[in-house]
C-alpha cells in the first residue's frame, strides 16, 4: 500500500512540442494521455518569426483554446512572446483561454531577441535582451492590471433594466511604461482564476528579476542530469535566489513554484524507473517543487512517463493520483489573487 501524498506536493508537467505537427489533434491526443498521468498542465512552445523551411508551427495559445473542449482538468500554459506584440491583446487572448478552459490557463512569458523576427514585424528594432525584460516585467505587470480591471461581480445581465455591467465596477488601469501604455479597462470579464498563471524560463539571469517579482512557477531547465552532484546542486542555487529576491520584493518565496525542466528520451520501462529514481531524490533533498519533462519523441516517452514514472512516484508516496481542484491554481496550490481595484474601493 502506498505512503499518503505528503502536505507539500510534487508537481508535474510536461511540453507537448513537436515540430512535424500540422493540426491539433497530435497535441489534443499527448494532452489527453497527460491528463490520464494527472499531470499539472501541459506546455507548448511558441516564437515570433516566420517558420524555417520544413517546418510546421502552429500559434500556441490558438491550439491549447482547441484542446481546452477535448480536456477536463489538466492545465494548459501556451509560450506568448511579449516583444513585438501589445499588451492588452495578451491579456484578452490568455484570459481567454482561461474562461474557454474554465479555469486551467496559464501564460509562459518569453521575448524576442532576434533581429529576423524584428524585420519580420517591421516595428522597431531588437533591442538588447536587458531591454527587452524589463519591458516583458512590464507586460506582466499591466496583464495583471487588465485582468483586475473587471471586478468578479462587474457583470449584472439584467434584461429588465438592459444593464450589462456595472460601471462603478469597472476600472481604467492608466498603466504607463517605458514602451507602452494602457489604459483599459479589458475587454473581456475578470479570467475564472482571477490571474491565470504566469511562468517564466528563469535559467538564465536575466528573466530572474521578472520570475521574482511576477511568476507562480518558474523553470530551471537542466541539460545533462548524469552528474549527481553539480545539477542538482545549480538548480537549488537558481532556487534559492529566486526566493530571496521574491521576498526582497515583498512576495512570499512560497508562491513561486520552481520546477526542474529536464529534457527526457525513454527507450524502456526501467529509464522511466530510473526517471522517477531521480525526481524523487531532487525532490526529497529539496531541490526542487516538482519537474517540467521535455520529452525527445512524445509519442515514445510520454507514454512511458505516465504508465512508468507517474505510478512509481505515485505508489512512494511522492505524487497524489486525482485532481485535487478543477484550476490550474488548485492544482499547483496557490491560492486566487484577490482584486486590486476591489480590495482598494473595499478598503476607501
Amino acid at each position: 500500500m502506498s505512503s499518503p501524498v505528503p502536505t507539500r506536493p510534487l508537481h508535474l508537467a510536461v511540453a507537448l512540442d513537436r515540430p512535424d505537427a500540422r493540426d491539433a489533434e497530435p497535441y489534443a491526443r499527448t494532452a489527453r494521455l497527460a491528463e490520464h498521468g494527472k499531470f499539472d498542465f501541459v506546455t507548448l512552445g511558441d516564437t515570433l518569426g516566420p517558420p524555417r523551411r520544413g517546418e510546421s508551427r502552429l500559434d500556441a495559445l490558438a491550439v491549447l483554446a482547441r484542446i481546452a473542449p477535448v480536456t477536463e482538468r489538466i492545465g494548459l500554459v501556451p509560450t506568448v512572446t511579449t516583444t513585438h506584440t501589445e499588451p492588452f491583446h495578451v491579456s484578452s487572448a490568455v484570459s481567454t483561454l482561461d474562461w474557454v478552459s474554465r479555469g486551467r490557463a496559464g501564460w509562459t512569458v518569453e521575448v524576442s531577441t532576434g533581429e529576423a523576427d524584428a524585420r519580420h514585424f517591421g516595428r522597431k528594432p531588437a533591442p538588447p535582451a536587458r531591454e527587452l525584460w524589463q519591458e516583458a516585467d512590464e507586460v506582466a505587470d499591466v496583464v495583471t492590471r487588465l485582468w483586475d480591471s473587471w471586478e468578479d461581480d462587474a457583470e449584472i445581465r439584467d434584461v429588465a433594466t438592459g444593464r450589462f455591467v456595472d460601471r462603478d465596477k469597472l476600472h481604467y488601469v492608466d498603466y504607463q511604461g517605458t514602451a507602452f501604455s494602457v489604459r483599459g479597462p479589458s475587454i473581456v470579464p475578470r479570467p475564472p482564476q482571477g490571474h491565470p498563471v504566469i511562468a517564466v524560463d528563469a535559467t538564465d539571469s536575466l528573466p530572474r528579476t521578472t520570475a521574482a517579482r511576477r511568476a507562480d512557477v518558474a523553470y530551471v531547465r537542466v541539460e545533462d542530469t548524469a552528474d549527481n552532484t553539480a545539477a542538482p546542486a545549480a538548480v537549488r542555487a537558481v532556487r534559492d535566489e529566486l526566493r530571496r529576491h521574491a521576498r526582497a520584493f515583498g512576495r512570499d518565496p512560497g508562491r513561486i513554484v520552481v520546477l526542474a525542466s529536464l529534457r527526457v528520451a525513454l527507450h524502456a520501462a526501467a529509464d522511466a524507473v530510473a526517471l522517477a529514481d531521480l525526481a524523487g531524490a531532487w525532490y526529497a533533498d529539496g531541490v526542487v517543487d516538482g519537474f517540467h519533462f521535455r520529452p525527445e519523441n512524445p509519442d515514445r516517452d510520454l507514454p512511458l512517463l505516465v504508465d512508468g514514472t507517474v505510478p512509481v512516484l505515485q505508489h512512494r508516496g511522492l505524487l497524489r493520483s486525482f485532481y485535487p481542484g478543477g484550476t490550474l491554481r488548485e492544482h499547483l496550490c496557490l491560492p486566487r489573487p484577490a482584486n486590486r481595484y476591489a480590495t482598494a474601493r473595499e478598503t476607501a
